[in-house]
């Protein structure tokens, strides 16, 4: 049905860098089917930490803004396969992901409240046991060693429900 003419474009499309190509990406990419983006999302999870430190905050300043734009059902898609994907990493590369993220929103916690955070907490009660355990467990070492200010804004945006499948 594809031809590898259109993953080796798909790669090349993938690649490319600058104005907002990344939050365009991440909205087609939740449209793609299961094998492609799988493929395509933990290839570029790996690359995310060759980037130097202003593309990794585009990226994900990037995917914080296109998330809400994204149907739920394609986004509830993307979003359970990259929590999928990130339980496959080692520790130090899901620690470095979601530190990124858990940074960003705490700097500025306005990008996490424009996102379905009801939705997403079901999303995460889909994974398996020990895989909500992996994200779980290096979720809260993560926001446990913000400084107290930090973690103060990110307690105040995370919803009540989802602190106590977390384990707050």
């Amino acid at each position: 049905m594809f031809s590898h003419d259109f993953i080796f474009n798909t790669d090349q499309i993938l690649s490319m860098v600058g104005e907002n190509f990344a939050g365009n990406i991440i909205v087609n990419l939740a449209s793609l089917p299961d094998f492609l983006r799988n493929q395509i999302l933990k290839k570029r999870m790996i690359e995310f930490f060759t980037l130097g430190e202003s593309e990794k905050n585009e990226v994900i300043n990037n995917a914080l803004e296109a998330g809400p734009t994204i149907p739920f059902l394609n986004f509830s898609k993307l979003f359970k396969t990259w929590l999928k994907i990130l339980t496959t990493l080692s520790e130090e590369q899901r620690e470095g992901i979601f530190s990124a993220y858990i940074t960003e929103v705490a700097n500025s916690p306005q990008k996490l409240i424009t996102f379905n955070l009801d939705g997403i907490l079901e999303i995460f009660l889909t994974l398996e046991e020990n895989e909500k355990e992996i994200i779980a467990d290096t979720v809260k070492r993560i926001i446990n060693n913000l400084d107290e200010n930090s973690k103060r804004k990110m307690l105040l945006v995370i919803p009540d429900n989802a602190k106590i499948h977390l384990k707050f």
